[in-house]
């Protein structure tokens, strides 16, 4: 840490620290008010102090700068940390045997007071920060060097972005040796080389000409120029790696995936119950054969699975071959196979599939391998699609791209969807499918 920096991290470590304990003190008199008891205050206090240790050792993160990436992730960060220091809280409480001197009920309020009190005492600095920032106080000067689709998009994003404090000094596309050479000998904070993909023999004469800069040099990959996923750095024995293609199905994502498609799966099953009976018998009753229609389909990974469905068309409808689009409407068994297939009902018993592991509740639709076969040379980024499961609806669903539509542009859905993830995407999908994405005119 820089020592312009050292007081701002220090005052930042003093003020959480005194949330911590006056949350816990807060906590501590709200709970003898609410439940009037004899408490040891002593014992009580000493506990709080015992947190507010952890609570420094573990939040080391939190007081680097966070200008450039906004006040959610600070948030996230704040919350974490919060999660960890209980964690070891308790364990600490049960480790000793100590834990029966304490209230449940009063530890859990001292966890929800101090959360509430690091964001409010956070959000403030936040606001005065950027109100600071936007009049010109507390700036970071910035060279940008490049002419690559995203050096144009840094200096778009900081002229957006007042609060964040950055200020370009300088826009060099490409500079010379002399130009290097003065550049190095600037007050500036940052140095962004933003070159293209096809620039980067000119590396090493940048490195060369600014070796005198005291200011941090970056190098920023030509993100925009290419449809990337999930892009980034990943670190892989030890050696940074730049991701260009990445399921965002990675560590505590694949478990929270997991628990949702689990969780709203099985509840589903069980509240859709007598519906999943009422289709059954009536399909039977539509004409001979089984019940459920199994179809081969590719999902996460390429791995190919069984879909199922509820049987809308005679067993042998694609004996003379495969089906596709409009020609499904035209081969079902009768109005009613029709009608389920229109609301997208037939889809109902994936949700097997979803408790199987096979499919997520939301992802891109999953195609038949000869059709895959056909669209991954056709259609561009159309394989990236398989970076997460496949899904029951999808952001594509919800704007009305299924069925006998646009492919390209329902490839470009998932490929947002996937790049975009998130468990609040996630339940945004699943809140508007009933009225978006079942009954739609291009089911089929």
């Amino acid at each position: 840490m820089s020592s312009r920096n050292l007081l701002p991290a220090t005052i930042a470590r003093l003020i959480d620290v005194s949330a911590f304990v006056i949350a816990g003190v807060l906590a501590f008199y709200s709970y003898r008010i609410v439940r009037p008891s004899d408490l040891d205050s002593q014992r009580y206090f000493s506990l709080i102090l015992m947190g507010a240790l952890i609570f420094i050792l573990l939040n080391s993160q939190l007081y680097r700068s966070w200008r450039s990436e906004g006040f959610f992730k600070l948030i996230q960060a704040v919350g974490t940390v919060v999660v960890q220091t209980w964690v070891l809280i308790v364990f600490w409480l049960l480790f000793s045997k100590t834990n029966y001197f304490y209230s449940r009920a009063w530890i859990l309020m001292w966890a929800i007071y101090t959360f509430s009190g690091l964001l409010m005492a956070r959000y403030i600095v936040h606001l005065i920060l950027a109100r600071l920032r936007a009049r010109g106080i507390n700036l970071k000067h910035v060279a940008i060097i490049g002419s690559s689709s995203t050096a144009k998009e840094l200096q778009q994003r900081i002229e957006r972005s007042p609060w964040s404090g950055f200020r370009v000094s300088q826009y060099l596309v490409a500079p010379s040796e002399a130009q290097l050479q003065d550049l190095a000998k600037e007050p500036l904070d940052e140095i962004w080389l933003a070159l293209g993909m096809s620039d980067h023999d000119q590396i090493p004469a940048l490195m060369e000409g600014l070796k005198n800069s005291t200011a941090n040099v970056r190098f920023v990959p030509d993100w925009f120029s290419y449809r990337l996923i999930n892009h980034g750095v990943s670190e892989v024995l030890g050696i940074e790696m730049v991701d260009l293609y990445g399921t965002p199905m990675n560590g505590a994502n694949l478990y929270l995936k997991a628990a949702e498609d689990f969780v709203i799966s099985l509840l589903l099953i069980i509240l859709l119950s007598p519906v999943f009976l009422f289709l059954a018998i009536m399909v039977k009753l539509s004409s001979p054969g089984p019940v459920l229609y199994r179809q081969k389909r590719v999902g996460w990974n390429g791995a190919h699975f069984d879909i199922l469905k509820f049987r809308t068309m005679p067993v042998n409808t694609e004996k003379e071959g495969l089906i596709w689009g409009n020609s499904a409407k035209k081969a079902a068994n009768s109005r009613f196979c029709a009608w389920i297939r229109k609301a997208s009902l037939d889809e109902l018993p994936q949700f097997f599939n979803v408790l199987k592991g096979d499919m997520s509740i939301v992802g891109p639709r999953p195609e038949r391998p000869e059709f895959v076969e056909q669209f991954k040379d056709e259609i561009p980024g159309y394989m990236k699609k398989h970076l997460v499961k496949a899904g029951i609806t999808g952001w594509a669903q919800i704007h009305g791209w299924r069925g006998d539509t646009d492919l390209q542009t329902r490839i470009e859905h998932d490929l947002f969807y996937i790049d975009n993830w998130s468990l609040m995407l996630d339940l945004k999908i699943i809140f508007y499918t009933p009225w978006r994405g079942l009954i739609h005119k291009n089911a089929y």
